[in-house]
């Protein structure tokens, strides 16, 4: 069931999955007592919600096929990686980063999720980190919790829940707090008229959607309708990811160790040129930021990794957008990875070698990077990572993404 605080977070997002578009973001802290248990380590923790297009952001130009799949997205301006790759513009400013061994990316990475294509779902099963053989409906806490349930002396870091995203990742027994900055609904003149509409003779929403009318600031329901009904988006988000990193810096420069916030907007059906470009933005923002606020010492001892609920399919459609798909791209940073590399077993891109002939075939899974991250930042034992952390995970050799 939806409740009002939801609902008022997903008002604005005219996409296709509420999922994929919440107003709020929540930064989720844990720590324990002078970093004991978990050592001097710092990881960060990203979901990318709305399904990253890894093919766009890492792009396979070395294999002949991708310009056949991507006529138009496949010729966009990118920044060269290993040869092989290329970078989109997006996250210019990261290029640096490769350079310097402090950016790594995985290619053809998921969870277990296939087929359904939901963004609940896929986002549930990311966060809980289960696998095909556990129903999700049966786990009721997420993979950070449940590493750090194995914790001892741990403590959560102080923290305010100004609004509340939850992040499933981190849901669980384990003390963890939350927080969210402050965010007005901000709608435009015809989203507020939209919403109005929509729900005026809906009783179970119509005080919520006037609430966020108020919130919005609105006061003349019929004024003329003049902005894009996106921008009502945007204006929630705008300054958001730098305040949400900067609160994050500071935090885990005190006694906090492990931080996970979502960032929104990666669902690009149509106008993926323009709408890419925008979300990676402010995932290179985000980065760029904790870098900074950490400063060298403790970004030496930082990993960030960044992942989405499932992929994009391999052909662009024909509104300049992909469609929901399977494998897809994580992205690492940090002074404690080993960049300057592309990660992963890269399938192909010719039909026979597509996941229902359609999408990018997995070759990893996503959990197994996240597991020998937590073994080799925090020395956690292999057995409790395959067995609590992530139930029936075969973690395999260790692909030396940590340094």
């Amino acid at each position: 069931m939806m409740d009002r605080r939801a609902l008022l977070r997903g008002l604005g997002a005219f996409g296709c999955s509420a999922a994929a578009h919440p107003f709020l973001t929540t930064v989720t802290l844990a720590g324990t007592a002078s970093g004991k248990g978990l050592g001097d380590q710092r990881l960060v923790v990203i979901i990318l919600r709305g399904a990253m297009d890894g093919l766009d952001v890492v792009r396979p130009l070395g294999d002949k096929d991708f310009a056949t799949y991507r006529p138009t997205l496949g010729k966009a301006e990118h920044l060269e990686l290993d040869g092989f790759f290329g970078m989109h513009v997006g996250l210019s400013g990261l290029h640096p980063l490769w350079a310097a061994g402090e950016l790594a990316f995985v290619h053809a990475t998921s969870t277990p999720y296939r087929d359904k294509r939901s963004h609940f779902d896929g986002q549930d099963l990311l966060e809980a980190g289960t696998g095909p053989d556990l129903p999700i409906s049966q786990v009721r806490d997420g993979w950070l919790n449940r590493l750090l349930q194995s914790v001892p002396g741990l403590k959560a870091e102080t923290a305010f829940a100004v609004g509340r995203q939850e992040m499933r990742v981190l849901r669980g027994p384990a003390p963890v707090l939350e927080w969210a900055p402050d965010t007005a609904v901000d709608l435009s003149p015809q989203a507020q008229l939209l919403l109005e509409q929509v729900y005026h003779d809906d009783a179970l929403f119509q005080s919520a959607a006037a609430e966020a009318l108020l919130l919005g600031g609105a006061e003349d329901m019929d004024m003329a309708a003049e902005m894009d009904p996106a921008k009502a988006m945007r204006q929630a988000k705008r300054g958001e990811a730098g305040r949400v990193a900067a609160y994050a810096a500071e935090k885990l420069r005190q006694e906090t160790r492990i931080a996970a916030f979502s960032l929104t907007g990666w669902d690009t059906h149509k106008a993926q040129g323009k709408r890419l470009g925008q979300s990676l933005r402010q995932l290179e923002q985000v980065i760029l930021r904790l870098k900074a606020d950490l400063g060298p010492e403790i970004w030496g001892k930082t990993t960030v990794l960044a992942m989405t609920e499932f992929g994009r399919t391999v052909a662009e459609n024909g509104t300049g957008g992909t469609d929901h798909g399977t494998a897809g791209a994580m992205l690492a940073a940090g002074g404690a990875i080993r960049g300057g590399k592309v990660y992963g077993q890269w399938p192909g891109l010719s039909e026979a070698a597509l996941f229902d002939r359609r999408d990018l075939m997995p070759t990893s899974d996503v959990r197994t990077w996240a597991a020998h991250a937590m073994r080799g930042l925090y020395g956690f034992d292999r057995t409790l990572l395959q067995s609590k952390v992530f139930p029936g995970l075969e973690m395999g050799d260790d692909p030396g993404l940590i340094l």
